[in-house]
């Protein structure tokens, strides 16, 4: 592959990619490899940079060269400080390696176009949190749990902010307009680092503090109201400190210390602007749970009316985790700016029978389920179809009340569950379709059915008395 270019075109450039550099890993495990390879795919987008690389990379010190360039790249752009290190020279991976590696990634024919080096960097993303499993999920969220946060959600105009960023997918999904602005914050070094780089990649800004922090025990943001917030905090996060007493965060309760769930909820509820929309990404446990106070504050969360839609999603989404999760949307004013009146309503979803297993492991939504999820919310808040919407968008977005998928329901039906959010209780089954066959013939075909399988058991019975007849008892 690395003696041609590797054609633009090609629907499948990114996975021939990760398949070819993933051969020349050898040893190295991915969370070290991710580094070499991402920071190839950024050198790229330097077209300067890159060809006097390409044209040395049978050099002896190619190593030390790559390592020089991100340097360089550093010193010339302010907002790369402290992002590029050094990653090359000493990585463990063998001379021959590296230099087939930089041939590969420079064999993609870009032709000025970032965004492919962009969906290359987030497939890759991708792939190196699927290798490294459990320790992958701490930096990347799932593209198609991004999708739907973003489709429910839809950034147009305004300030977004991921006070838990990990490597910025939310930021590169919500930024389709230049008049969004975008904040964040990381604690994870590391991670960090992928974010700024993937931000850089795409040509965007973004305001991520100066360098990585712990949001909820130093919030780089503190006076920021943002009309849009996305997050994917851990889940159920253990020993995240002690919340003081008199932060201004904790208005619906104080959150306990070995459980992080409703410090997150209140500190995205902290930063919404008056009419700003939030989507939260959370342990489904967080629903009904009533330990330390939790449910005193779910209640409190939901008599203020900020509680727009519950999504209750498929399970085996995430690489860190196989324990269910849902979406919390909230509205920080639902009484429909861009829409109808919400007050006093919920709309809850039960998406859980949605997605397909892509893997032994994993399940991805498709871009069927996300249409008819967001299609669903955002049809409940009034907003017609978007231009130049999918016929199945249309028909998702006329169903609402759903039995077994979803239904809005008011403030005192929540009260009767005793705040209980999990939308099971509320959606109800599912309708059971009607039959189309005639009743005679229907118990005719299921009698006979049922004969059939009568003989069949009194079959496998017999043979099972004639095995046991002739076991050897003694």
């Amino acid at each position: 592959m690395t003696g041609q270019r590797v054609r633009r075109d090609d629907n499948t450039l990114e996975r021939q990619l990760w398949l070819a550099a993933n051969k020349l890993r050898h040893h190295l495990d991915a969370a070290a490899y991710k580094h070499i390879v991402l920071g190839l795919v950024f050198l790229r987008c330097r077209p300067r940079e890159w060809s006097k690389l390409a044209s040395s990379r049978a050099s002896s010190d190619l190593g030390a060269k790559l390592d020089r360039a991100l340097e360089k790249i550093e010193r010339d752009d302010d907002s790369l400080t402290g992002v590029l290190t050094a990653r090359y020279k000493g990585s463990g991976l063998e001379p021959a390696c590296l230099e087939e590696l930089v041939g590969l990634v420079g064999s993609v024919d870009i032709a000025g176009d970032r965004d492919l080096l962009g969906r290359i960097y987030e497939y890759f993303l991708a792939e190196f949190a699927s290798a490294e499993g459990r320790k992958g999920g701490q930096f990347y969220t799932p593209r198609g749990v991004v999708q739907l946060l973003v489709a429910m959600l839809a950034p147009k105009a305004g300030r977004v902010y991921d006070p838990c960023c990990g490597s910025g997918g939310m930021f590169v999904h919500s930024a389709r307009t230049r008049d969004i602005c975008l904040f964040g914050q990381e604690s994870n070094p590391t991670t960090w680092r992928l974010a700024k780089m993937n931000l850089a990649l795409r040509g965007l800004q973004g305001d991520l503090g100066p360098g990585p922090g712990d949001t909820l025990r130093r919030d780089l943001h503190p006076d920021l109201r943002a009309d849009y917030i996305l997050a994917n905090p851990p889940f159920n996060a253990s020993a995240w400190g002690e919340a003081e007493p008199h932060d201004p965060r904790w208005r619906y309760g104080r959150p306990p210390p070995r459980c992080a769930n409703f410090a997150w909820v209140q500190h995205v509820l902290h930063h919404l602007a008056p009419q700003g929309v939030a989507g939260v990404v959370l342990a489904c446990g967080s629903l009904s749970s009533r330990r330390s106070g939790e449910g005193d504050m779910r209640r409190a969360i939901v008599e203020a009316d900020k509680l727009d839609c519950v999504v209750a999603l498929p399970s085996q989404l995430f690489y860190a985790t196989s324990i269910p999760a849902c979406l919390w949307i909230f509205a920080a004013d639902k009484r429909g700016g861009d829409g109808r009146d919400r007050r006093g309503e919920t709309l809850f979803i039960d998406a859980r029978h949605l997605g397909s297993m892509v893997t032994r492991t994993m399940r991805e939504l498709s871009l069927e389920d996300i249409t008819e999820i967001a299609g669903t919310y955002r049809a409940w808040r009034g907003e017609p179809p978007r231009a130049g919407a999918s016929r199945r968008r249309a028909e998702a977005s006329s169903r609402i009340d759903v039995p077994g998928f979803a239904r809005a329901v008011d403030l005192a039906e929540i009260a009767r569950q005793e705040f209980v959010l999990t939308p099971g209780r509320y959606v109800g089954a599912a309708a059971e379709p009607t039959p189309t066959e005639p009743y005679a013939e229907r118990m005719r075909r299921l009698a006979e059915t049922l004969d059939a399988q009568l003989v069949t058991a009194a079959e496998l019975d017999r043979k099972l008395r004639e095995l046991v007849r002739g076991l050897d008892v003694d």
